[in-house]
């Protein structure tokens, strides 16, 4: 079996996502085939190669350093009819969410967003996705060929070495219609929210700046990223590009630390692919607890201080209080 996965990428590296989707044709004993489209990202190929691709579909040029929808669509579809893969996976990112619907409207194939666990059988493929705001979990019965978009944390990222063949594809110029002038957007020397291996996540109960930079400052000690609630980023406690959740970013980190947070079907459905779960919050009683790892039942204001200071003392090579 064949499988063909869209590469993302971001200052000419390859994501986490993309090294997972590898990992799962590695898991289903697929040849994978991989399309890298961007800017200077030729040197990316020995990455993905080391990560299970056999074969690269490159499409390096200036052209493509902003993702832009058309001609990243014209190029999956062109590498999707030159591997002869059955299986096209994309990141269910925002960039996947863009792009596969389109992929698989320009091919005529089925699409399955989402996709939390995949199944190859003969001739089809089960794909298994939440639905319903995350209440229920259903099974996809999709014939091969099939598009899938994947849940970020759904497979393990694997180096299974190896060399990959590389054929080089021209950029669509006809495709071009719409180009990006400018991209305006806050700096930050935070880790990506979807790369970060921790994530401190805020909730409503932060209660406006003074929580906000609590869990910010915890954060920078732990070297995380910092997520929040939807209800925390509507209050203006944090900024929409941290939202965790259904209608935000999905991400599957090895620790995650939800202070405040109730645990809402809404926002767990972006965040039970965490490998950890640490809970804070006053309510015993809060949903969150019922997925967490490890609780604290305490306030943020008292508790959230201390451990900053205890991971700074930590970190300074000290004997940590107790």
């Amino acid at each position: 079996m064949k499988v063909l996965v869209i590469a993302e990428t971001k200052q000419g590296k390859v994501k986490k996502a993309t090294l997972e989707l590898l990992g799962a044709a590695s898991a289903f004993g697929a040849e994978a085939h991989v399309l890298l489209a961007g800017a200077g990202v030729a040197g990316e190929v020995e990455t993905l190669a080391r990560h299970g691709a056999t074969k690269v579909y490159l499409a390096d040029d200036d052209a493509l350093a902003m993702y832009v929808t058309s001609p990243f669509a014209a190029l999956a579809a062109e590498a999707f009819q030159k591997s002869g893969a059955e299986l096209v996976l994309f990141a269910d990112s925002e960039v996947g969410k863009d792009l596969a619907p389109r992929v698989a409207a320009k091919l005529n194939l089925p699409f399955v967003p989402g996709a939390t666990e995949i199944r190859p059988e003969a001739g089809k493929v089960l794909a298994k996705r939440t639905s319903i705001a995350g209440k229920i979990m259903e099974t996809i019965d999709a014939p091969l060929p099939a598009i899938l978009s994947v849940k970020a944390g759904a497979f393990e990222v694997k180096e299974t070495g190896g060399a990959a063949e590389t054929e080089t594809l021209a950029v669509p110029t006809a495709d071009l219609r719409a180009i990006i002038r400018e991209v305006l957007k806050e700096t930050s020397e935070r880790v990506d929210l979807g790369d970060a291996r921790i994530v401190v996540a805020g909730g409503r109960s932060v209660r406006g700046p003074e929580g906000a930079k609590l869990i910010e400052d915890f954060a920078d000690v732990l070297g995380a990223a910092v997520g929040a609630s939807r209800a925390a980023c509507d209050s203006g406690y944090f900024p929409h590009a941290c939202q965790v959740g259904q209608t935000g970013r999905t991400v599957a980190p090895d620790v995650y630390i939800a202070v405040g947070i109730s645990g809402a079907i809404q926002h767990t459905a972006g965040m039970t692919g965490s490998k950890i779960i640490v809970a804070i919050n006053t309510d015993p009683d809060a949903p969150i607890f019922s997925i967490a790892d490890f609780g604290i039942v305490a306030d943020l204001f008292t508790v959230l201080p201390l451990l900053t200071e205890e991971f700074k003392r930590l970190k300074a090579g000290n004997t940590v209080a107790v």
